[in-house]
């Protein structure tokens, strides 16, 4: 049986409103159907600190250590936590909500989307695994997170080594488009992550930044080998064309598909009403 092609973009390091709008972007194209469905790597030049669409940015914050540590800060599209795009592999699907192999539930969709992260870290020789919390408490837990730090806790399907999370993902569905895009993590500053953020009193941050080592980690601490970030792409381009059953075909923008996100990126990534809305 013949594979479904889906396009494959590479666009290296980009700025925190381009890297946005390109995404939405590419959400676009898929719903007016000009885009077959998309798998996207990208980086993010200055590193950057996104927030989830629902943060709210004055709160929970700290912009003045944003802005001493030289970094970009832009808000999602979609949910989630605090992010900080530096050491990492960051990825985005674009497929149709309809698309015969996609569940119509959130969950069962992002593990389906996130089998390909999966099989990405096999190809790393790497033993991850699925998080699914088992009891009623953990359940609860993932619904009134605590931290605005994104990797404190493995939620539903997050990808977990040695019982700690090793990748982020949020989703959003807008358009009959689902758009899911996270972060792979190949080294983690700790504490310039844990500067970013407004805490209660400088004790909540040290417990929260000692229960954060034993929640999340990153490719590189795991491993002997210093995973590079084309050895990464390498692997997780095969790893979503194998847990996808797909084949990735290069794309390179048009000219005018340029024009458009920049304009995206311009009046909404760009914009201050977006970012720090909430």
């Amino acid at each position: 049986m013949t594979k479904e092609v889906w396009r494959f973009i590479d666009s290296k390091e980009g700025s925190p409103s381009f890297n946005m709008a390109l995404d939405e972007a590419l959400l676009d194209w898929n719903s007016e159907g000009k885009m077959p469905p998309v798998i996207r790597f990208y980086g993010w030049n200055p590193a950057t600190l996104s927030i989830g669409y629902f943060q709210k940015a004055e709160k929970e914050i700290d912009m003045e250590a944003v802005k001493q540590h030289g970094l970009g800060f832009v808000r999602r599209p979609t949910g989630g936590r605090g992010v900080l795009h530096e050491h990492e592999l960051t990825y985005s699907v674009i497929v149709p909500e309809n698309h015969p192999e996609m569940p119509t539930t959130v969950t069962e969709a992002y593990r389906v989307i996130s089998e390909g992260i999966l099989k990405g870290f096999h190809a790393l020789g790497m033993e991850a695994y699925f998080a699914v919390p088992k009891t009623a408490e953990e359940r609860d837990s993932l619904k009134n997170p605590r931290s605005a730090v994104c990797f404190d806790a493995p939620s539903w399907y997050e990808l977990v080594v040695e019982g700690r999370k090793v990748a982020g993902s949020a989703q959003t569905r807008q358009k009959g488009v689902i758009l899911q895009h996270g972060s792979i993590l190949l080294d983690l500053d700790e504490d310039k992550l844990f500067s970013l953020f407004k805490y209660p009193n400088d004790r909540v941050k040290e417990r929260m930044q000692k229960a954060f080592k034993n929640k999340a980690v990153a490719i590189n601490e795991l491993t002997t080998e210093n995973i590079t970030l084309e050895q990464a792409k390498a692997a997780f381009k095969k790893g979503f064309e194998e847990g996808l059953n797909i084949v990735l075909e290069p794309y390179e923008l048009s000219d005018d598909e340029m024009a458009y996100v920049q304009k995206i990126a311009k009046e909404r990534y760009e914009s201050d009403e977006w970012n720090y809305k909430r």
